[in-house]
């Protein structure tokens, strides 16, 4: 089954966007539109189309987890550097279903109490349950990422956490869970733009952070620590996808891309009546 929404690309989403081996961060064309053969305007109604489809198969993956059916779930896992648009794929993609069925996480700096144990701790609390679409607004990856950078974890302790988060992962799989990792690439001239419009506005002042451009003045060693993620952690079984995300139109497009296509491998089906349901007609029909 084609999703309508992906009636315009070329090829698969999925493995257009894939982290293989060789892959190069550095390759990657911030501007570019892999696979989509259209505009702006066509995106938008694409879009639209995906998101009937989207929220469909998100309530048949509900339905039938209520009736003990299918232990299946979704986990999308957002990375980025600031400003990169994860709020957008949540409002305009993920923000498309029922809230009931999702289950949002925006992991911030670690609590003391988070601090005295692993650092997968908190992270396993908030994997979906059968049903759901989990939602990870960054994740277990800054612990190898920000970790790696800012120095807050040993070189070795960093390396421990690569194996760790693959045995998770394969642990999350193997119950169920279909695990779609993204990173939005942005370029570091489109960052410098969407920054200068959140001071340039003052309806935006509140989403500036002062730490971003202390952040941003490490772009060079945050892009090496994210190569060196593709390279340990995408996996046959959780692979990264790289989404192109200078555009806003086509990083939506291409993550509610990915989103149906795992919700489409699961292919969850409307629960069977328990029930004689000519005879409930009739029943109901009588009162």
């Amino acid at each position: 089954m084609i999703a309508k929404s992906q009636k315009h690309w070329i090829g698969e989403v999925a493995d257009l966007l894939r982290v293989g081996e060789g892959f190069v961060l550095s390759s990657v064309d911030p501007s570019s539109t892999p696979g989509y053969t259209n505009d702006k305007a066509q995106a938008a109604e694409d879009l639209a189309s995906g998101a009937a489809q989207l929220d469909e198969l998100q309530e048949r993956l509900y339905a039938q987890s209520r009736t003990g059916a299918s232990d299946a779930s979704v986990l999308l896992v957002l990375q980025a550097m600031d400003s990169a648009g994860k709020g957008g794929i949540i409002r305009h993609v993920v923000g498309s279903v029922d809230p009931q069925g999702i289950l949002l996480t925006a992991f911030k700096k670690p609590t003391d109490e988070e601090l005295a144990h692993d650092f997968l701790w908190r992270v396993a609390k908030r994997v979906p349950e059968p049903g759901f679409i989990g939602v990870f607004d960054r994740s277990h990856y800054e612990d190898v990422l920000i970790g790696r950078v800012r120095g807050l974890a040993s070189p070795d302790e960093i390396e421990r956490r690569y194996g760790a988060i693959n045995d998770f992962e394969k642990r999350l799989t193997d119950a169920g869970t279909r695990v779609v990792k993204v990173m939005l690439s942005i370029s570091y001239e489109e960052q410098r733009s969407r920054l200068m419009e959140r001071l340039d506005r003052a309806d935006k002042h509140w989403k500036y952070n002062p730490g971003d451009v202390d952040e941003r003045a490490q772009w060079p060693h945050y892009m090496s620590a994210y190569q060196t993620v593709f390279e340990r952690t995408s996996t046959e079984y959780a692979p990264w996808h790289v989404v192109p995300a200078d555009r806003k139109w086509y990083a939506r497009l291409a993550v509610q891309a990915l989103l149906l296509d795992a919700l489409e491998g699961i292919d969850p089906q409307w629960p069977v009546a328990t029930f004689d349901v000519e005879r409930e007609k009739a029943r109901l029909a009588a009162t």
